[in-house]
């Protein structure tokens, strides 16, 4: 069952979906919305257990894609940053899209189950919050001092949501994992782009075209978690160009 998610819609054109990252909401998406609304009709949204929308009692991936998929009622050109980049991922393999732009989530999720699995001990305890300030503390980059406040402003640490979102890596195996991946990704025929800012190692391009062979991947090496943010004009040019090879 979906749930009927929190959300806005600024400016005229075609439809263009932003989905934030985990503990945020979408006003995450503040400072870059209204150059997007300039030529776009802007959907943003609070995913299930975030921001402004209610809990659940699953927090399947499937089920995130299918919530924002909801309020939907043209084919969209898809933006999703961390775990944004994955919803909208599951989204492109269940719904059409135009495209998918996906900020700074690789789709390599072994290596992230791996540490959230040495953690797991102190994620199911008080420590909770403190081990996600030190998550997104080495994941900041180059994010200024104050967009780095506004940011952690809008987090919400809930253990229950994290933990339900992180139950597909928490019980699972990695070649379970592998095998969720490749059914996320195996049915997408929209173009994709993956726009990440820290270096993944000269495999990972390789390793998501065998998957996906339509995806490109770009790094902005250093700048961090938040691409999008510590270089908007940069991305909003990005972006542009993306959707002008669509037509």
């Amino acid at each position: 069952m979906t749930v009927a998610l929190a959300h806005d819609q600024q400016g005229e054109g075609p439809l263009l979906v932003l989905v934030h990252g985990i503990t945020e909401n979408r006003h995450s998406w503040d400072p870059i919305v209204a150059d997007l609304a300039a030529n776009h009709r802007v959907l943003r949204v609070d995913l299930r257990g975030h921001g402004e929308s209610p809990k659940a009692d699953g927090y399947d991936i499937a089920d995130l894609a299918a919530d924002v998929e909801a309020l939907v009622d043209e084919v969209p050109l898809l933006v999703g940053h961390s775990l944004g980049g994955t919803v909208v991922t599951a989204y492109a393999a269940q719904f059409p899209v135009r495209g998918v732009v996906n900020i700074d989530q690789s789709l390599n999720l072994t290596p992230m189950q791996a540490g959230l699995k040495q953690q797991e001990p102190l994620l199911r305890s008080e420590a909770f919050p403190m081990v996600i300030n030190a998550l997104f503390d080495s994941l900041r980059g180059q994010a200024n001092d104050e967009e780095w406040a506004r940011l952690t402003a809008l987090r919400s640490y809930e253990p229950d949501v994290v933990l339900g979102i992180w139950s597909v890596l928490l019980d699972t195996t990695p070649e379970q994992l592998d095998a969720i991946v490749d059914a996320m990704v195996s049915p997408i025929t929209a173009p994709y782009l993956e726009l990440n800012g820290f270096d993944l190692g000269p495999d990972y391009t390789a390793w998501l075209q065998s998957k996906l062979p339509q995806a490109s991947v770009e790094t902005w090496d250093g700048v961090g978690h938040y691409p999008h943010l510590v270089r908007p004009a940069e991305f909003l040019a990005r972006l542009a160009a993306f959707e002008a090879s669509l037509a």
